[in-house]
Protein backbone atom coordinates (compact mmCIF):
# COMPACT_ATOMS: atom_id res chain seq x y z
CA UNK A 1 0.00 0.00 0.00
CA UNK A 2 1.60 3.41 -0.68
CA UNK A 3 -0.06 6.73 0.56
CA UNK A 4 0.95 10.47 -0.04
CA UNK A 5 1.76 12.54 3.20
CA UNK A 6 1.43 16.45 3.11
CA UNK A 7 3.45 18.18 5.72
CA UNK A 8 2.39 21.76 5.88
CA UNK A 9 2.82 24.96 7.61
CA UNK A 10 2.74 29.10 7.61
CA UNK A 11 6.26 28.38 8.89
CA UNK A 12 9.32 26.09 7.99
CA UNK A 13 7.64 23.24 8.13
CA UNK A 14 9.90 21.68 10.77
CA UNK A 15 7.71 20.87 13.37
CA UNK A 16 4.86 19.41 10.74
CA UNK A 17 7.71 17.17 9.22
CA UNK A 18 9.00 15.96 12.30
CA UNK A 19 6.02 15.17 14.49
CA UNK A 20 4.41 13.80 11.05
CA UNK A 21 7.42 11.14 10.30
CA UNK A 22 7.79 10.53 13.76
CA UNK A 23 3.56 9.23 13.93
CA UNK A 24 4.12 7.81 10.61
CA UNK A 25 7.45 5.54 11.24
CA UNK A 26 4.64 3.39 13.49
CA UNK A 27 3.25 2.10 10.54
CA UNK A 28 5.90 0.08 8.59
CA UNK A 29 3.45 -2.07 6.27
CA UNK A 30 2.32 0.98 4.60
CA UNK A 31 4.50 2.72 2.26
CA UNK A 32 4.57 6.81 2.43
CA UNK A 33 5.61 9.30 0.48
CA UNK A 34 6.46 12.20 2.03
CA UNK A 35 5.68 15.99 0.69
CA UNK A 36 7.00 18.85 2.97
CA UNK A 37 5.04 22.46 1.65
CA UNK A 38 6.54 25.07 3.74
CA UNK A 39 5.42 28.92 3.53
CA UNK A 40 2.04 28.20 2.78
CA UNK A 41 1.05 31.59 4.08
CA UNK A 42 -1.38 33.10 1.90
CA UNK A 43 -4.49 32.08 0.31
CA UNK A 44 -3.69 31.90 -3.59
CA UNK A 45 -0.58 29.29 -2.23
CA UNK A 46 -3.40 27.38 0.15
CA UNK A 47 -5.66 27.18 -3.17
CA UNK A 48 -3.03 26.25 -5.48
CA UNK A 49 -1.73 23.71 -2.74
CA UNK A 50 -5.43 22.34 -2.50
CA UNK A 51 -5.16 21.51 -6.39
CA UNK A 52 -2.07 19.51 -5.55
CA UNK A 53 -3.81 17.44 -3.12
CA UNK A 54 -7.11 16.72 -5.27
CA UNK A 55 -5.01 15.80 -7.96
CA UNK A 56 -2.58 13.55 -5.39
CA UNK A 57 -5.82 11.58 -4.24
CA UNK A 58 -7.10 11.14 -7.93
CA UNK A 59 -3.13 9.76 -8.90
CA UNK A 60 -2.93 7.45 -5.78
CA UNK A 61 -6.51 6.26 -5.59
CA UNK A 62 -6.48 6.97 -2.07
CA UNK A 63 -7.04 10.35 -0.27
CA UNK A 64 -3.62 12.09 0.91
CA UNK A 65 -2.60 12.33 4.49
CA UNK A 66 -2.35 15.89 5.94
CA UNK A 67 -0.31 17.11 8.68
CA UNK A 68 -0.09 20.95 9.53
CA UNK A 69 0.35 23.29 12.31
CA UNK A 70 -0.94 26.18 9.97
CA UNK A 71 -1.82 29.25 11.98
CA UNK A 72 -3.71 31.69 9.73
CA UNK A 73 -7.79 30.83 9.64
CA UNK A 74 -8.48 31.83 5.94
CA UNK A 75 -5.29 29.58 5.35
CA UNK A 76 -6.64 26.54 7.29
CA UNK A 77 -10.16 26.49 5.73
CA UNK A 78 -8.79 26.24 1.86
CA UNK A 79 -6.60 23.16 3.39
CA UNK A 80 -9.14 21.70 4.96
CA UNK A 81 -11.60 21.82 2.02
CA UNK A 82 -9.04 19.63 0.45
CA UNK A 83 -10.00 15.72 -0.11
CA UNK A 84 -7.51 14.08 2.97
CA UNK A 85 -7.18 12.65 5.97
CA UNK A 86 -6.14 15.84 7.92
CA UNK A 87 -4.41 15.98 11.27
CA UNK A 88 -4.43 19.36 12.69
CA UNK A 89 -1.49 19.55 15.10
CA UNK A 90 -2.06 23.30 16.90
CA UNK A 91 -5.98 22.83 17.28
CA UNK A 92 -5.66 19.25 18.40
CA UNK A 93 -3.25 20.47 21.71
CA UNK A 94 -3.70 24.18 21.92
CA UNK A 95 -7.55 24.21 22.48
CA UNK A 96 -6.89 21.66 25.71
CA UNK A 97 -3.58 24.09 26.84
CA UNK A 98 -5.84 27.00 26.31
CA UNK A 99 -8.56 25.63 28.64
CA UNK A 100 -6.03 24.45 30.99
CA UNK A 101 -4.01 27.49 31.50
CA UNK A 102 -7.52 29.77 30.88
CA UNK A 103 -5.69 31.67 28.67
CA UNK A 104 -5.79 31.98 24.63
CA UNK A 105 -2.95 31.17 22.48
CA UNK A 106 -1.15 34.07 20.40
CA UNK A 107 -1.30 31.67 17.23
CA UNK A 108 2.51 33.58 16.03
CA UNK A 109 3.77 31.90 12.92
CA UNK A 110 7.15 30.34 13.53
CA UNK A 111 7.51 30.61 17.42
CA UNK A 112 9.32 27.55 17.49
CA UNK A 113 12.05 28.34 15.36
CA UNK A 114 12.99 31.81 15.72
CA UNK A 115 15.84 33.22 16.72
CA UNK A 116 14.23 34.31 19.93
CA UNK A 117 16.44 35.28 22.88
CA UNK A 118 19.94 36.98 21.46
CA UNK A 119 21.71 35.28 24.20
CA UNK A 120 20.26 31.42 23.34
CA UNK A 121 21.11 32.31 19.61
CA UNK A 122 24.87 33.34 20.04
CA UNK A 123 25.46 30.44 22.81
CA UNK A 124 24.10 28.35 19.56
CA UNK A 125 26.14 30.18 17.09
CA UNK A 126 29.40 30.12 19.43
CA UNK A 127 29.06 26.40 19.90
CA UNK A 128 28.68 25.55 16.27
CA UNK A 129 32.16 27.44 15.71
CA UNK A 130 33.65 25.76 18.31
CA UNK A 131 32.87 22.42 17.02
CA UNK A 132 33.70 23.58 13.70
CA UNK A 133 37.30 24.83 15.21
CA UNK A 134 37.87 21.85 16.72
CA UNK A 135 36.98 18.79 14.46
CA UNK A 136 38.55 16.04 13.67
CA UNK A 137 41.92 16.82 15.75
CA UNK A 138 42.94 19.82 14.22
CA UNK A 139 42.80 21.87 17.41
CA UNK A 140 43.86 20.22 20.21
CA UNK A 141 44.86 23.78 22.57
CA UNK A 142 41.63 24.18 23.01
CA UNK A 143 40.13 21.21 25.01
CA UNK A 144 39.95 22.60 28.71
CA UNK A 145 36.50 24.65 27.00
CA UNK A 146 35.21 21.85 25.18
CA UNK A 147 32.62 20.14 27.49
CA UNK A 148 32.88 16.59 26.03
CA UNK A 149 35.83 15.30 23.46
CA UNK A 150 34.04 12.79 21.15
CA UNK A 151 36.67 9.89 19.96
CA UNK A 152 36.88 7.00 17.43
CA UNK A 153 38.21 6.12 14.27
CA UNK A 154 37.63 8.04 10.86
CA UNK A 155 34.28 7.91 9.56
CA UNK A 156 32.22 6.47 12.75
CA UNK A 157 30.18 9.54 13.19
CA UNK A 158 31.91 11.97 15.19
CA UNK A 159 31.66 15.09 13.36
CA UNK A 160 28.24 15.18 12.77
CA UNK A 161 27.54 14.32 16.25
CA UNK A 162 29.42 17.51 17.65
CA UNK A 163 28.06 19.44 14.97
CA UNK A 164 23.96 18.18 16.55
CA UNK A 165 25.04 18.74 20.21
CA UNK A 166 26.20 22.30 19.29
CA UNK A 167 23.33 23.37 17.13
CA UNK A 168 20.53 21.85 19.06
CA UNK A 169 21.65 21.84 22.38
CA UNK A 170 24.49 24.63 22.90
CA UNK A 171 27.30 22.05 23.83
CA UNK A 172 30.79 22.78 23.00
CA UNK A 173 31.90 19.28 21.65
CA UNK A 174 35.27 18.78 19.98
CA UNK A 175 35.82 15.37 18.39
CA UNK A 176 39.28 13.86 17.61
CA UNK A 177 40.05 10.54 15.30
CA UNK A 178 42.23 7.73 16.25
CA UNK A 179 45.10 7.30 13.29
CA UNK A 180 48.31 4.86 12.98
CA UNK A 181 50.19 7.37 14.68
CA UNK A 182 48.67 6.66 18.11
CA UNK A 183 49.67 3.27 17.70
CA UNK A 184 52.55 2.44 20.05
CA UNK A 185 55.57 0.21 19.06
CA UNK A 186 53.65 -3.41 19.06
CA UNK A 187 50.56 -1.48 17.23
CA UNK A 188 48.64 -0.99 20.22
CA UNK A 189 46.15 1.84 20.28
CA UNK A 190 47.38 4.07 23.40
CA UNK A 191 45.66 7.27 24.70
CA UNK A 192 46.81 9.99 22.73
CA UNK A 193 48.93 12.25 24.83
CA UNK A 194 46.88 15.15 23.84
CA UNK A 195 43.70 13.49 25.30
CA UNK A 196 44.70 12.49 28.36
CA UNK A 197 44.39 15.61 30.99
CA UNK A 198 40.76 15.07 29.78
CA UNK A 199 39.83 11.61 30.13
CA UNK A 200 36.63 12.47 31.69
CA UNK A 201 35.30 14.66 29.27
CA UNK A 202 35.86 11.31 26.51
CA UNK A 203 33.17 9.98 25.01
CA UNK A 204 33.80 6.66 22.67
CA UNK A 205 31.94 5.85 19.52
CA UNK A 206 32.08 3.18 17.23
CA UNK A 207 30.75 1.22 14.63
CA UNK A 208 30.21 -2.50 12.96
CA UNK A 209 32.83 -3.04 10.88
CA UNK A 210 31.21 -3.61 7.56
CA UNK A 211 29.26 -0.45 8.08
CA UNK A 212 32.26 1.21 8.41
CA UNK A 213 34.10 -0.26 5.17
CA UNK A 214 30.82 0.59 3.42
CA UNK A 215 31.18 4.32 4.29
CA UNK A 216 34.69 4.59 3.70
CA UNK A 217 34.32 2.94 0.24
CA UNK A 218 32.17 6.00 -0.80
CA UNK A 219 35.63 8.03 -0.06
CA UNK A 220 38.18 6.22 -1.03
CA UNK A 221 37.23 3.05 -3.16
CA UNK A 222 39.61 0.25 -3.12
CA UNK A 223 41.57 1.45 -0.80
CA UNK A 224 43.36 -0.05 2.38
CA UNK A 225 41.59 2.72 4.33
CA UNK A 226 38.07 1.01 3.16
CA UNK A 227 39.21 -2.42 3.70
CA UNK A 228 37.42 -4.98 5.70
CA UNK A 229 40.50 -6.47 7.72
CA UNK A 230 41.48 -2.16 8.40
CA UNK A 231 38.06 -1.84 9.57
CA UNK A 232 37.83 -4.49 11.68
CA UNK A 233 41.56 -3.80 13.42
CA UNK A 234 40.74 -0.43 14.00
CA UNK A 235 37.52 -0.93 15.59
CA UNK A 236 38.97 -3.51 17.92
CA UNK A 237 41.37 -1.67 19.26
CA UNK A 238 38.92 1.82 19.47
CA UNK A 239 36.72 -0.40 21.95
CA UNK A 240 40.02 -2.25 23.66
CA UNK A 241 40.82 1.03 24.08
CA UNK A 242 37.40 2.08 25.89
CA UNK A 243 37.47 -0.52 27.71
CA UNK A 244 41.01 -0.53 29.05
CA UNK A 245 40.09 3.22 30.14
CA UNK A 246 36.85 3.42 31.36
CA UNK A 247 35.68 5.64 28.32
CA UNK A 248 32.01 5.27 27.91
CA UNK A 249 30.99 4.68 24.54
CA UNK A 250 28.09 4.40 21.90
CA UNK A 251 27.41 1.86 19.18
CA UNK A 252 26.62 4.43 16.07
CA UNK A 253 25.63 1.76 13.33
CA UNK A 254 21.83 1.68 13.84
CA UNK A 255 21.63 4.84 15.79
CA UNK A 256 20.42 8.08 14.02
CA UNK A 257 22.72 11.57 14.69
CA UNK A 258 19.40 12.65 17.36
CA UNK A 259 19.24 9.42 18.95
CA UNK A 260 23.37 8.55 19.59
CA UNK A 261 23.10 12.92 20.96
CA UNK A 262 20.75 12.49 23.38
CA UNK A 263 21.85 9.04 25.05
CA UNK A 264 25.71 10.84 24.81
CA UNK A 265 24.16 13.84 26.70
CA UNK A 266 22.01 11.16 29.76
CA UNK A 267 25.01 9.34 30.10
CA UNK A 268 28.13 11.91 30.60
CA UNK A 269 25.47 13.62 32.38
CA UNK A 270 25.84 16.99 30.14
CA UNK A 271 23.69 20.33 30.61
CA UNK A 272 21.60 21.38 27.80
CA UNK A 273 21.83 25.14 27.43
CA UNK A 274 18.34 25.11 25.25
CA UNK A 275 15.62 22.48 24.36
CA UNK A 276 15.94 21.36 20.73
CA UNK A 277 14.67 23.24 17.17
Amino acid sequence: MTRTAFFISDGTGITAETLGRSLLAQFENVEIRMVTKPYIDNVDKAQALAEVIEATAVHDGERPIIIDTIVDEDVRKIISSAPGFKVDIFSTFLAPLEDELETHSTYSVGQTHSIGRDDVYMNRIDSVHFALDNDDGARTHQYDKAEIILVGVSRCGKTPTSLYLALQFGIRAANYPFTEDDLDEDGTLKLPRALAPYRRKLFGLTIDARRLAAIRSERRPNSRYCSMDQCMQEVQQAEALYRQMHIPYIDTTRFSVEEISTRMIAEAGLQRRFSPR
